[in-house]
């Protein structure tokens, strides 16, 4: 007998894994690509440099070639992950930058054109919050009523003290206002974060997970955060040293967030995953798959799992 709700398994949290078992019956792989698209923190609409933690890629490291057409990026990447995942139904995620930033008739060229790909069954599309427009509402409403869609909002802190070092260049009103315009149409959203950013305190974090509770979210994506090279993050770190949590820090916060996240929120995400030839710190986070055990075997010790503090 599973203990969990939401798991087929041994695992204590609702899994992204599971969630797309259930819906699809079947595995589901996401099949990350790059469109090309910039951001405007990055252009000179909002700010310039970009967030300060991303990559030259704009957080797309595993996504594919933006030289290759997104035909050829979604077959390369299904073709190499065929032998590792046995399925024939495929997300297509926009994941570089931020992928509602253009006229919507070019949106719908990007999107439409995976959406036409044999066994795509929905997409995904990370984006910010202040970059998507009535007409691309309209337009998201009605790409929700023939696939699967999932919005990801990239929020990373409710604190605006932490937003404003990191160069988000928008304030959480923004954020809370386009989370409850996308679901008045019903539309699926998860939400970003960061655990471990620049002098945030546990307490910080916690408070940015329950605060999130309080929103119709429908998952949420945990990362910890790493300093790749040659970023804006990896210059004020040099400069200026702050703490890096430890692996040990990482899963207890982990714990303690999923403890406070209703059951039915999936968690699409529960670590980071960065390019190890560009990662500076924390180096534990290379070993992915022992920070997921160890959060898993915390879960356990206490006799946990996600919302058991909401039961009270």
């Amino acid at each position: 007998m599973n203990i969990f709700k939401y798991s087929d398994t041994n695992k204590r949290y609702h899994t992204l894994d599971y969630f797309y078992k259930h819906k699809f019956n079947s595995k589901v792989f996401k099949v990350s690509l790059n469109a090309g698209f910039s951001c405007p923190n990055i252009d000179g609409k909002k700010g310039t440099g970009g967030c300060i933690y991303c990559s030259k890629s704009g957080s797309g490291d595993f996504a594919g070639n933006k030289n290759d057409d997104l035909i050829t990026q979604f077959n390369k990447i299904k073709n190499m992950m065929k032998n590792k995942w046995d399925t024939n139904k495929y997300i297509a995620y926009f994941q570089a930058r931020t992928n509602t930033y253009a006229p919507v008739d070019v949106l719908k060229e990007k999107y439409e054109t995976v959406l036409k790909l044999d066994n795509v069954v929905g997409l995904s599309i990370a984006t910010r919050a202040d970059c998507i427009s009535n007409e691309c509402l309209d337009y998201l409403e009605q790409l929700n009523k023939r696939t699967y869609l999932t919005i990801e909002l990239g929020l990373q802190t409710i604190h605006e003290k932490t937003s404003k070092l990191i160069n988000r260049c928008h304030d959480l009103k923004c954020f809370t206002d386009m989370v409850t315009k996308l679901r008045e149409r019903n539309i699926n959203v998860v939400v970003h974060v960061i655990n471990g950013l620049p002098y945030e305190t546990k307490d910080m974090m916690i408070e940015t997970i329950k605060f999130l509770n309080t929103l119709d979210i429908q998952g949420i994506k945990i990362h910890m955060l790493h300093i790749l090279k040659d970023t804006k993050l990896y210059e004020l770190y040099k400069e200026k040293p702050f703490h890096i949590l430890t692996r040990q820090e990482y899963v207890d916060i982990v714990c303690d967030e999923l403890e406070y996240l209703r059951p039915e929120i999936v968690i699409n995400r529960i670590t980071g995953d960065p390019n190890t030839n560009d990662l500076f710190e924390p180096t534990w986070l290379i070993k992915k798959f022992c920070v997921l055990n160890e959060i898993d075997k915390e879960l356990v010790r206490r006799d946990s799992y996600q919302g058991k503090r909401l039961e009270n």
